[in-house]
C-alpha cells in the first residue's frame, strides 16, 4: 500500500464527498417518495454511484416496470461511462491486475474521473481508491439522509442541492483550459454544441446520456485529429 498516494486520494476526494453528500440527498427524497425505504436508498446508492442511473431506476420502480427494463435504462443512461473507463485505462500500468481494473471501474464518476484523469503520468491505483474511500460514503449517506428526512424540506429547497454538482464541474475543466487554450477551445466549443443540439431538429430527440456520449466522441476526435499531443520516450 502506497499510503502517501491514499491520502492524497482521499484529501482531493473529500470534496468531492462533500457534494455528493448535497446531491444525494435529493435521491433520497426520491427514494421516500417511491416508496423505498432509507436501507434499501442507502445500499442503492453504495452499489451505484451515478445520479442519472439512481433517478432511472427510481423511476423504473415507481412504474413497476421489470427487472430487464431497469438494467436497460441504467445501461443506457450509463454509457458514458464505458468512455471514461477507456480512457482511464490507458493512465494505468500494463500490469495492472483485473481485478484492480475492475475495483476502478466500479467508482468511475464523472468527478472522480475528473481528478484522476488530472494526474501526472501513471495514475497510482491506491490514489484512486484514496478518492473511492471519501466519495462513495458521501454519496450513499447523502441518500440515506435523504430518505430519512422525507418531504420534510419544500421541493424548492431540494432542487438548489443540484447546483453544487456543476460547482465540482467547474473545479475540474478549469484548472487545465487555463493552462491550455486548445482545452480551453474545446470546453468552450462542447458548451455551445451541447446547447445547439438541446434544439437541433433530430438529435435534440435522443436522451441527455446519448448526446453527451455522441458530442463526447465527436470533440474528442476533432480535438485528436487537429491538436495531437505531442509523446515522446521515457
Amino acid at each position: 500500500m502506497n499510503r502517501k498516494k491514499f491520502l492524497e486520494g482521499l484529501r482531493d476526494g473529500l470534496p468531492i464527498a462533500l457534494g455528493y453528500l448535497a446531491v444525494s440527498f435529493g435521491i433520497g427524497i426520491s427514494c421516500h417518495a417511491a416508496g423505498i425505504t432509507a436501507f434499501q436508498g442507502f445500499l442503492m446508492s453504495l452499489l451505484n454511484n451515478a445520479s442519472a442511473g439512481e433517478y432511472g431506476g427510481i423511476t423504473v420502480i415507481t412504474e413497476n416496470a421489470g427487472v430487464w427494463m431497469m438494467v436497460l435504462m441504467t445501461l443506457i443512461i450509463n454509457a458514458r461511462y464505458m468512455l471514461m473507463s477507456c480512457a482511464l485505462s490507458q493512465k494505468l500500468s500494463p500490469d495492472t491486475p483485473l481485478g484492480v481494473r475492475m475495483l476502478i471501474g466500479f467508482d468511475v464518476t464523472d468527478e472522480v474521473f475528473g481528478i484522476a484523469i488530472a494526474q501526472e503520468g501513471i495514475l497510482n491505483i491506491w490514489y484512486f481508491v484514496g478518492a473511492m474511500c471519501a466519495a462513495i460514503p458521501g454519496w450513499s449517506l447523502g441518500t440515506l439522509f435523504g430518505a430519512l428526512a422525507g418531504n420534510v424540506l419544500p421541493v424548492w429547497a431540494m432542487n438548489g442541492f443540484s447546483v453544487m454538482l456543476y460547482g465540482m464541474f467547474l473545479a475540474i475543466i478549469i484548472p487545465p483550459a487555463r493552462k491550455d487554450k486548445v482545452v480551453a477551445g474545446l470546453v468552450v466549443l462542447s458548451f455551445a454544441l451541447s446547447f445547439v443540439c438541446t434544439y437541433l431538429p433530430g438529435i435534440s430527440a435522443f436522451s441527455d446520456g446519448t448526446r453527451t456520449i455522441l458530442l463526447t466522441v465527436a470533440i474528442s476526435c476533432a480535438g485528436a485529429l487537429l491538436f495531437p499531443i505531442k509523446t515522446q520516450s521515457e
